[in-house]
């Protein structure tokens, strides 16, 4: 599918007309050239590009290698276009005839050089010929696959738009059957290695006035002279090493995100590799490097004035974009002699996707040339080349360019109907890489993880994975019904297409619908690297052998078809390339580009603005998001046990903590808080390890939202009876997830943070005490009662006020939240497990938060109980009614639903069981409900907690002197 596109002046040789190349089209016959080379064994980078003016192809039989290189009539003069059409006979004629002549026996195989695992498709639409034959074939070498559906009269016919890729394209003799082949219109690509050495000879099948090799060039610019650094290297050596990446590619920006493949947001130390580069350690964030070029033009705009940047930038900086989470770390962190913090959310910091526009438009009005963006399109989700494709149109109508590509011609389709020309991106274009540039200068990258999975127990998860597939399949007949479908780009929900393939890419998705749970392979998350998919005849799990040894596993996961990590896009692209009336349900916003662009693109011209169709996508939340977002008996249960044992561990923790600092009048560290608050929760019973790496932050250091103490470290502080500590920290069970936030403080403390600490506590009562109809209230409703105080006294926090929470999963889960950012309008519902912290933090001096984990339930118990027993007689009541229809042989009718009764209104239900300093509180501005709700709420802690704790401890002690009932005057 194309993506951007881009502009370069040459001459058609049929008709010598000057031209610019509008768009990447589908090549007929006229429109190739091939340039005779001879190589020898190479590294290749592994780039795929939107090619400028033409595309080139590098194709390998056993002993010959031609490189084509198409060039665009599209624009040419009418002389040169007409020949296009037996022009394509010619060449197709021609091209059996080379098939024919150079192997005795055998079929063509894509594949990349030394790729061991990618995937290729096409779709170039052929419904009015029957000649029509769909590709798909495998090399038992390396797992590669080719999908087409391409016939001789699409190609003469077609108009379409390309993206390029440098290709190797090998004659497998094992084959015995002889293909046509023609190139795709899309490439996933992953992996990298070495190509063989092999002698080439070619034969010039159409001459141009000029040889281009530039995919060519790039693939071969190896990186055998790449210069490599370690983690420990300095900035300045890292980035004049990617630099050097990208000067060989051919790239003028380069993208680095936080992601991995899976999109987490907490990756194995194997993806961190922008925290490699920048040294920033916050886990939300992107690194742009611009060439030395683009970055020293884009110094000049910031201190010129002509940027709202603040400071001096560096003569050729590298920037970082990341949110108000991150601001005061990622400063401090930063080597500002290298790189430029751009503050994510502020009016002033442009999107990543603008502030690329605008380097474009500068490059292009000095060089006349696109500005190139590489990316690996593994790490970045299918919105990113949407939004900048978008930023580069808005930004090039400001421009005057001779553009004579642009044209609303009406160009007919193969149902004759009418269509505009896509509108045409001439001053950027989108590189990806199937290796990413970092990898190739980070000589010390640790590898992969491969942590054995093991069986998340039926007692705590509920419901089994057969139950959950079925759930799944039944949302799949309903064409999707989670999801939410963008007409112009997918098939309109309206028409309800069944889905006949649903694809799972986040791995808490994969971990909570097969009941799996892995350790090690992400610190702190309790999931696995895989992907998963459900058909309506076979479920398949995609991963390495390694993790699923155990003989447990294997006979949990009896009836599942265990395929290989890699071949998770080519499984994708094979279920397309089928039928076309097969479905693939896929979340975009949740899934890497590599996997969307799996599923082919429509041959179909668009009218303008519109992207490029795919009328086998189904697009939306899957039907596992809101399964594990509303928590079922068995999950509750455990969330509420884990909680309570965390309450006990937090009882011994402090007393230590406060014996040690107010007693002994001995500072702790940072390091050795979070090292003790560990070990006290390692003697809880099912505690697997922490839920994510703790914040300990005395005084200044607490107003670093993410801050995560080292030693040795220059901002590493000791805890004494002069400064407040912020520690959020949580646990990981067996049979739930925990998360917390306290602020105490063992001294005498200022009367502004004791204003500040009050009105954080006030927000924090505020949302928890809140009542709410059912159906009607998304997060964000909420979030001015966690802020109100605050607002008053003209204060606020820049992170949202609450985040949904796993069950023995991830500690941050969606799609719910609590945030002023009201885009989510995501409802709250029965069994939602969603965080309440409100804070405040003034930088370089202290950080206030107050968090707690809390249960979204029924205000009538009644309500809670027979909703439960309701879910459970729906759920055997549907399945009867389906057994009966299916026996009845009708399957039209659909079983009945109860009509809504009475409006039932929702609240919070505290899951958190840990006391609040009660000594920091300004009495005077809470109210007697306020005063009311705390002593309550110790009442229960001290309740829950109090019998796991032996009756004369230091913990037992504590715990009843901070859950004593507040003196009011």
């Amino acid at each position: 599918m194309p993506l951007l596109l881009s502009s370069s002046t040459s001459s058609c040789d049929d008709c010598h007309d000057p031209q610019r190349s509008a768009s990447i089209q589908t090549p007929t016959a006229a429109a190739w050239r091939t340039t005779t080379t001879t190589s020898t064994t190479a590294v290749t980078p592994c780039i795929s590009i939107i090619h400028q003016g033409g595309r080139t192809f590098t194709t390998t039989a056993t002993t010959s290698r031609t490189t084509f290189h198409r060039h665009n009539h599209k624009t040419c003069s009418s002389r040169c276009r007409r020949s296009s059409t037996i022009a394509a006979l010619l060449w197709s004629s021609l091209w059996w005839l080379w098939m024919a002549t150079t192997t005795s026996s055998g079929s063509l195989f894509l594949t990349r050089a030394g790729v061991h695992g990618f995937a290729l498709r096409s779709i170039l639409s052929a419904r009015n010929y029957p000649w029509r034959r769909p590709l798909a074939r495998w090399t038992s070498s390396s797992s590669s696959l080719l999908s087409s559906s391409a016939s001789f009269g699409d190609l003469a016919k077609s108009n379409h738009q390309w993206s390029s890729s440098s290709f190797r394209l090998t004659r497998a003799t094992t084959a015995t059957t002889r293909w046509p082949v023609w190139f795709p219109t899309s490439v996933v690509l992953r992996g990298g290695g070495r190509s063989p050495t092999t002698t080439t000879t070619t034969t010039r099948l159409h001459s141009t006035t000029t040889t281009t090799t530039e995919s060519t060039t790039m693939t071969t610019t190896t990186t055998s002279t790449t210069t490599t650094v370690t983690s420990s290297s300095k900035a300045s050596e890292k980035l004049a090493a990617l630099r050097q990446c990208m000067q060989a590619s051919g790239i003028d920006i380069y993208l680095v995100p936080s992601d991995d493949p899976h999109l987490s947001e907490y990756t194995p130390a194997a993806y961190q590799r922008r925290s490699f580069l920048t040294n920033f350690g916050g886990s939300a964030g992107t690194a742009v490097i611009p060439s030395e070029t683009v970055a020293a033009a884009a110094a000049n705009g910031i201190n010129d004035g002509s940027s709202t940047d603040a400071e001096a930038a560096p003569a050729t900086p590298a920037f970082l974009w990341t949110d108000s989470r991150y601001w005061n770390e990622a400063g401090l962190q930063l080597d500002s002699s290298h790189w430029v913090l751009q503050k994510q959310g502020l009016p002033s910091t442009p999107s990543i996707a603008t502030w690329i526009a605008q380097q474009a438009v500068r490059h292009y009005q000095e060089t006349k040339q696109p500005l190139k963006v590489g990316m690996d399109p593994y790490v970045h989700s299918a919105a990113f080349p949407k939004e900048l494709k978008a930023a580069f149109l808005d930004a090039q109508q400001g421009m005057m360019i001779d553009n004579d590509n642009n044209n609303d011609e009406q160009l007919d389709d193969q149902d004759g109907e009418e269509a505009e020309a896509e509108e045409v991106v001439l001053i950027g274009e989108l590189v990806l890489v199937s290796e990413n540039l970092v990898d190739a200068i980070w000589s010390d990258r640790p590898a992969l993880p491969l942590s054995p999975f093991r069986v998340h127990p039926l007692d705590y998860a509920g419901v089994s994975w057969q139950d959950k597939v079925q759930r799944v399949r039944e949302a799949m007949r309903q064409g999707g019904a989670a999801a939410t479908t963008d007409a112009a780009s997918v098939v309109s929900i309206k028409k309800k297409p069944p889905a006949t393939l649903a694809v799972f890419c986040t791995l808490d998705d994969v971990a909570y619908l097969l009941n799996l749970r892995a350790q090690g392979d992400i610190y702190t998350a309790p999931v696995g690297i895989a992907y998963a998919t459900v058909s309506m005849d076979q479920v398949c799990l995609y991963c390495d052998p390694a993790k699923i040894a155990s003989p447990e596993v294997q006979q949990h996961l009896e009836n599942v078809t265990l395929r290989p990590y890699d071949a998770i896009a080519e499984d994708i692209a094979a279920h397309c390339a089928a039928s076309k009336r097969n479905r693939v349900w896929l979340d975009q916003s949740r899934s890497n580009y590599a996997i969307c662009q799996a599923i082919p693109t429509t041959s179909t011209t668009l009218k303008q603005g519109q992207p490029p169709r795919q009328p086998q996508l189904l697009d939306g939340q899957n039907a596992i998001v809101p399964m594990k977002a509303c928590k079922n008996r068995a999950e509750l249960e455990g969330m509420r046990q884990a909680h309570i044992v965390d309450g006990a561990a937090m009882a011994e923790f402090m007393a230590w903590l406060e014996d040690t600092v107010v007693n002994q009048g001995r500072a702790v560290s940072e390091v050795e808080i979070d090292q003790q608050l560990t070990g006290c929760r390692a003697k809880q019973p099912g505690f697997l390890e922490v839920s994510f790496e703790t914040i300990a932050g005395v005084g200044s250091n607490g107003a670093i939202i993410h801050y995560r103490a080292k030693d040795p470290s220059d901002l590493l502080k000791y805890l004494d009876t002069n400064n407040p500590i912020l520690i959020d920290s949580g646990g990981q069970y067996t049979y739930g997830t925990t998360d917390v936030t306290r602020t105490w403080h063992f001294g005498t403390a200022t009367p502004e943070f004791r204003d500040m600490y009050t009105r954080v506590l006030k927000g924090n009562i505020g949302l928890d005490s809140m009542v709410f109809p059912e159906h009607t209230t998304p997060g964000f409703v909420l979030d001015v009662f966690a802020r109100k105080w605050l607002w008053e006294a003209g204060r606020d926090y820049g992170h949202g006020t609450g985040h949904g929470v796993g069950a023995a999963l991830n500690v941050h889960e969606g799609p719910m939240s609590i945030s002023p950012r009201w885009a989510n309008k995501e409802i709250l519902k029965k069994g939602m497990v969603i965080s309440n912290e409100p804070g405040f933090y003034a930088d370089g001096v202290y950080g206030v938060r107050i968090e707690n984990l809390l249960e979204v339930r029924y205000v009538k118990d009644e309500d809670n109980i027979k909703a439960e027993e309701e879910n459970a007689a729906a759920a055997a009541a549907n399945k009867k009614d389906k057994e009966q229809l299916a026996a009845n042989g009708d399957q039209s009718k659909k079983p009945k639903v109860a009509v809504p009764g009475e409006k039932k209104y929702l609240k919070f239900s505290k899951l958190t069981m840990i006391p609040i300093q009660k000594n920091l509180i300004i009495m005077d501005l809470m109210s007697k409900e306020e005063l009311d709700w705390l002593d309550s709420y110790h009442e229960e802690v001290l309740a829950k907690v109090g019998p796991l704790l032996p009756k004369d401890s230091p913990a037992m002690t504590w715990l009843t002197k901070a859950c004593a009932k507040i003196e009011r005057t």
